[in-house]
């Protein structure tokens, strides 16, 4: 496998681990870079699973909220159960 090949693994790998544990409740904390952003765009289709998100980037927060994920602040949160 290549570097891209990889980081698509990767992302592919953590959607599949919080999948079955997403509840319409829950913010996800959300990296910044490459491999975040293969995770954000496999977000898209379940945003409905989930509450929204709280950004470690401007970039990252922008990406989320281009595919109708909402975006918290992180001092406005309580818990965040995945990273």
């Amino acid at each position: 496998m290549n570097q891209d090949e990889l980081k698509a693994a990767v992302a592919d790998a953590a959607i599949e681990e919080i999948k079955a544990q997403l509840e319409k409740d829950t913010i996800l904390g959300i990296g910044t870079g490459s491999t975040a952003n293969l995770f954000i765009d496999r977000l898209g289709p379940l945003r409905d699973r989930f509450k929204g998100a709280v950004a470690s980037s401007k970039a990252s927060a922008e990406r989320l909220e281009k595919l109708g994920i909402e975006v918290f602040e992180l001092n406005s949160v309580g818990t965040v159960p995945f990273t």
